[in-house]
C-alpha cells in the first residue's frame, strides 16, 4: 500500500490525484488468468506494489478467454493495489455494461478505461458472436450520465450518482492524424479524462499527439512502453499488432544483444526516460514479465511513487540521468 496520502479510502484516488495535480504517473497492466486461480496475477500486481499508481488489469484482450476483470479488480483492491478496470464493448450490450458499471462501483472501483475491444476473429473462438452495441465513445457517455446520477433510460438514479474516473485509449502513430484528433475530442467530449496510449515506437510521433491534440482539449497522456523479450518477439509484434511498427534498428538491437532480455529492459527504459520529457506518463506493458517493470523505471532514474502530498511524485530522478537515456534512444 502507498503510505501517508497515497491511499483515499476503500477504493484508491492515487492515479487521479496524481494528474490532476499535474505530476507524472505511472500505470502498468497485468492480465487476468485463463484459469480460476487468481494467484499469479495478483502475485504480479503485488510486484507492482509502490512502483506504479495503479494496475491496469485487461477485459478480453485479443479476444481470448480470461477471468472477470471486474474480479481482479477488486482482488487487487482488497491486497492495496490500486486497479483500473478496463471494459470492453464487444461482448456486451448496453444493459450488460450498465450492470457491470453498477457492480463495480459497489466494489469499491473507481478507476476505468472505456474500450471498444478486440475485433472477435482476433481470438481463439473465431465463431463466437460479437455484441458490439456500443463502442468507445457511447461507453463515455454513458459512464458520464451515471456519475452525474442519470439513469440512463429515465430518471435520476435513486442513490445519487457514481464517481468513476474515466479514460480512454488512442493511438499516436496512427496513420490518420485528422481522423485520431476527431476520435479523441469525442472521446473527451464523452467524458474521458485521461488517456493511456497504445504501444509508442515513435517519439516524435508522441510530441506531435500531445502537443497538438492531447493538450489542448485538457488530457494528460500516459505513454503506452512495451518490454521487448527478444528479436523475434518484436518482429512477432510488428506482425500481429495492429498499429506496431517496432524500428528495425530496435530489432537489430535486440538480435546482436548477447542478453536479450536485458536489452529489452534497456530499451524500455530509454523509451520511459524519453517519454517523461514529453507526457504526463507512462503505461508500462510486460505480459508474463511484470516482475521486470521495477528495474526497467530503476534504469530509467525513476524510484518508487510518492504520495499525492510528496513532491517527487514519480519524476525522474534528475533530469540529467533522463536526458542522457533520452540522447541513447533509437526509437525516433
Amino acid at each position: 500500500m502507498v503510505d501517508d496520502g497515497g491511499w483515499f479510502g476503500c477504493c484508491g484516488l492515487l492515479l487521479q490525484q496524481t494528474l490532476a495535480r499535474g505530476r507524472f504517473a505511472i500505470t502498468a497492466e497485468v492480465t487476468p488468468p485463463r484459469g480460476g486461480d487468481p494467484a499469479r496475477t495478483l502475485a504480479a500486481a503485488s510486484a507492482l506494489r509502490g512502483w506504479v499508481h495503479a494496475v491496469n488489469v485487461t477485459d478480453g484482450s485479443r479476444a481470448v478467454m480470461r477471468m472477470s476483470s471486474i474480479a481482479v479488480c477488486r482482488l487487487m483492491l482488497e491486497a492495496g493495489i490500486e486497479p483500473v478496470l478496463q471494459m470492453a464493448c464487444r461482448d456486451r450490450n448496453r444493459i450488460a455494461l450498465q450492470a457491470d458499471l453498477l457492480g463495480a462501483h459497489a466494489l469499491g472501483l473507481r478507476n476505468l478505461l472505456c474500450l471498444t475491444g478486440d475485433p472477435v476473429r482476433a481470438g481463439d473462438q473465431p465463431e463466437a458472436r460479437a455484441v458490439n452495441e456500443f463502442e468507445s465513445v457511447r461507453l463515455l457517455q454513458l459512464v458520464a450520465r451515471l456519475n452525474a446520477g442519470l439513469d440512463p433510460v429515465q430518471g435520476t438514479l435513486p442513490d445519487g450518482g457514481t464517481a468513476f474516473f474515466a479514460g480512454a485509449a488512442a493511438d499516436p502513430q496512427s496513420p490518420s492524424r485528422s481522423g485520431l484528433r476527431s476520435r479523441l475530442q469525442r472521446k473527451q467530449q464523452a467524458g474521458a479524462r485521461f488517456v493511456q496510449t497504445q504501444m509508442v515506437s515513435d517519439g516524435e510521433a508522441l510530441r506531435r499527439f500531445v502537443d497538438e491534440i492531447a493538450a489542448p482539449l485538457g488530457l494528460p497522456v500516459l505513454a503506452g512502453v512495451f518490454l521487448l523479450k527478444s528479436a523475434r518477439n518484436a518482429a512477432f509484434i510488428n506482425r500481429v499488432v495492429p498499429g506496431a511498427n517496432i524500428p528495425q534498428a530496435v530489432i537489430d538491437r535486440l538480435a546482436a544483444a548477447s542478453d536479450p532480455a536485458a536489452e529489452g529492459i534497456a530499451i524500455a527504459a530509454e523509451q520511459v526516460a524519453s517519454y517523461s520529457q514529453i507526457a504526463q506518463g507512462v503505461h508500462l506493458m510486460a505480459i508474463k514479465a511484470e516482475e521486470r517493470i521495477p528495474e526497467i523505471l530503476r534504469q530509467a532514474g525513476i524510484g518508487p511513487v510518492a504520495g499525492v502530498g510528496d513532491s517527487a511524485g514519480g519524476r525522474p530522478q534528475g533530469q540529467v540521468a533522463a536526458e542522457q537515456l533520452s540522447q541513447s534512444l533509437l526509437l525516433g
